[in-house]
C-alpha cells in the first residue's frame, strides 16, 4: 500500500516503510498547498519585494542583491557551492527515509518551491534513484546543508546516485529511467537544502530499532536470568506498582509473561539464595528506564516529520515570505543524544549478564560455556567482542548537542551538531544489537547445559527458534558468522515472535 504524503499525517512507522521499499505519493490537497506557496513566491518577485534567498544571497551575504535575471543561476550556484559533504555515503534505506521527509516537509507549503520539483523527488523513490549523500558535513544550523545539497545536485542532474544497487553518475540514472534534469527557479535551491531531514531520517530509523531491542532484551535477560537460576520475586506486580515508572512497569510485566511455567525455577526454589545481582534483579528497571526516554525521543521526532523547517517561510494567507529560525537542529540532536545515551544502557547490562554466563564462579556452568573448557576456549572472545562495543558505546554517547562552533562569518554563530546526533545514536544502537546477540548466544548455550531442566515455556519457545538459526556449539568454531546470525535474528524481529506465541503479545 502506498503512504500518503500530505505534510501533516506522517508516521515514524511510514517512514521506515518507505526506507524498506514502500511506495509514497503526494495527496491530492498537498498538491494545491504546494502550488499556492509558490504562487506567493512569483508574487513578491513581480513586486520586486527583496527576499532573503530569492533574490539576496545566503547567510553573510544577505545583503547582497541579485538582479532579476540572475535568481536561477543564483539557486544553481547554492546547491554546487553547498555540496562539500565528506565521508563514506548513507545507506540507500537512509537515504529513502530522508526523500521520503524532506517530500513532507515541502508539501505543507512554507516553502515556495514548484510542485514539479516536488513530484521529480518522488519519482526518485518509485524508481529506485537513490542520491549519493556523504555523511558528514552537515553541523546542524541551517539544518543539513551539506547533506541535503548533494541530494539537490541530482536533481538538476549532477552529483552521483545509487541505482538498481550501483553507483553511478546522475545523468546515466537519469537517462536510464526515462528523467530529465530539473532546471531550478527562484527559492528552489534554498528550499531543498533548508531543514532538518538528515538528522531526523537517520534518527527516526534508529529510534524504531532502539524500540524493537527493548523488547529483544527483555527475552534475552530472562534466556540468562532462567539459565543463570535467578529468582522471579523481583519481578512481581506490587514491587513496580510501588514505582509506577512507566517503562519499568511494562518491562517487568513482559518478564512475568515470559516466565511462566518453569522446571528451573522449581529446580532451585529451596536454594537458599536471598537475592540476585543487579544484571538480573533490576531487569525492569533498566530497560524501563530506556523505555521512557525513547518515548520522549518518539515524541521529538513525531512532531518533526510533520513540521515545517525551511527559511524564509512561506505564510499563503498573509501572503508573505519571513525569515525565522526553524531550520536549526536543538530540538532533534538533543532527543537523539538522549536516544543515543539510553541505549547504552541495555548493552552495558546486557555484557554484565554475558560475563555472569561465562564465568565459572558466578554461573556454575562449564567455564566460558565450553563443553571441554582449556582444550577449547568458548564463547571468551565473544564477551570480549561484546565489552569491546560496550566501551566503544561510552565514548560515543558524549552529547553532540552541547557542542557549537562558529561558521558562515559568523552569521551561523550557534549550531546544533544534530547530523552528529543522529550518527552517533544510530551506531550505538547497532552496536546494542550485537551485543544482545551475543548474550543470546551465551545464553541459549547455557540453557542448553541445563537439561533435561527446561526454562519457562515461552523462553523455551525463544531459544528454540534461535536454535534453527544458530546451532549448539559442541566445540570451538569461527564465531564471527554465529554474532552475525544472531543480531539479524533478533533484529528481524523472530526471537520475539517465537516467545509471543506462547506467552501472547509483549510491550
Amino acid at each position: 500500500m502506498a503512504v500518503n504524503l500530505d505534510g501533516r499525517s506522517l508516521t515514524l512507522e511510514q517512514v521506515e516503510a518507505i526506507a524498506d521499499g514502500a511506495e509514497c505519493r503526494l495527496a491530492a490537497a498537498a498538491k494545491e498547498v504546494v502550488r499556492a506557496s509558490r504562487a506567493v513566491v512569483e508574487r513578491a518577485m513581480a513586486d520586486g519585494r527583496q527576499v532573503y534567498g530569492v533574490n539576496t544571497g545566503f547567510g553573510h551575504l544577505a545583503r547582497v542583491g541579485i538582479p532579476a535575471d540572475k535568481l536561477d543561476e543564483l539557486q544553481l550556484n547554492l546547491i554546487r557551492s553547498h555540496a562539500a559533504g565528506v565521508g563514506k555515503p548513507f545507506s540507500e534505506r537512509s537515504v529513502r527515509a530522508i526523500l521520503a521527509l524532506r517530500i513532507n516537509c515541502l508539501v505543507r507549503g512554507h516553502s515556495g518551491l514548484r510542485l514539479a520539483t516536488v513530484q521529480r523527488m518522488c519519482e526518485f523513490l518509485e524508481h529506485g534513484i537513490h542520491p549519493v549523500i556523504p555523511r558528514k558535513g552537515s553541523v546542524g544550523a541551517s539544518g543539513d546543508l551539506a547533506p541535503l545539497a548533494h541530494l539537490a545536485l541530482t536533481l538538476i542532474g549532477e552529483g552521483e546516485v545509487f541505482y538498481k544497487g550501483k553507483r553511478c553518475p546522475t545523468p546515466s540514472a537519469l537517462r536510464r529511467a526515462g528523467l530529465k534534469p530539473l532546471r531550478l527557479e527562484a527559492k528552489e535551491g534554498l528550499a531543498l537544502i533548508n531543514g532538518t531531514q538528515v538528522m531526523t531520517g537517520v534518527g527516526t530509523l534508529a529510534l524504531l530499532k532502539a524500540e524493537r531491542l527493548c523488547t529483544a532484551a527483555d527475552v534475552i535477560g530472562t534466556m540468562s536470568l532462567e539459565a543463570l537460576m535467578g529468582s522471579h520475586h523481583a519481578f512481581e506486580r506490587a514491587i513496580h506498582a510501588a514505582r509506577p515508572q512507566p517503562g519499568q512497569v511494562a518491562s517487568a510485566a513482559n518478564l512475568r509473561k515470559l516466565l511462566r511455567k518453569s522446571e528451573i525455577e522449581k529446580s532451585h526454589a529451596d536454594c537458599g539464595r536471598v537475592q540476585d545481582c543487579y544484571s538480573l534483579r533490576c531487569i525492569p528497571q533498566v530497560h524501563g528506564a530506556v523505555r521512557d526516554a525513547l518515548r520522549y525521543v518518539r515524541g521529538v521526532l513525531e512532531c518533526e516529520i510533520n513540521s515545517s523547517t525551511d527559511n524564509p517561510m512561506v505564510f499563503v494567507q498573509a501572503d508573505r515570505l519571513v525569515s525565522g529560525g526553524n531550520f536549526h537542529g536543538q530540538p532533534v540532536s538533543v532527543a537523539l543524544d538522549h536516544l543515543g545515551t539510553a541505549s547504552c544502557s541495555l548493552a552495558t547490562i546486557s555484557e554484565r549478564r554475558i560475563e555472569r554466563l561465562l564465568n565459572p564462579d558466578l554461573s556454575r556452568l562449564p567455564a566460558f560455556l565450553a563443553h571441554d573448557p582449556g582444550l577449547h576456549s568458548g564463547f571468551m572472545l565473544a564477551h570480549v567482542t561484546a565489552a569491546s562495543l560496550v566501551s566503544e558505546n561510552k565514548i560515543l554517547a558524549h552529547p553532540a548537542s552541547v557542542d557549537t562552533i562558529p561558521t558562515s562569518a559568523a552569521k551561523e554563530d550557534h549550531v546544533s551538531m544534530g547530523a552528529h546526533a543522529a550518527r552517533k545514536a544510530a551506531r550505538i544502537v547497532d552496536h546494542v544489537g550485537t551485543v544482545l546477540g551475543i548474550e543470546a548466544l551465551c545464553s541459549a548455550q547455557a540453557l542448553d547445559m541445563h537439561r533435561p531442566l527446561e526454562a519457562a515455556v515461552a523462553v523455551e519457545s525463544a531459544r528454540a527458534a534461535f536454535r534453527r538459526t544458530v546451532p549448539h556449539m559442541k566445540k570451538d568454531r569461527v564465531l564471527a558468522g554465529d554474532i552475525d546470525k544472531a543480531k539479524r535474528f533478533i533484529e528481524s524481529g523472530k526471537l520475539r515472535a517465537a516467545a509471543e506465541k506462547v506467552c501472547g503479545e509483549l510491550k
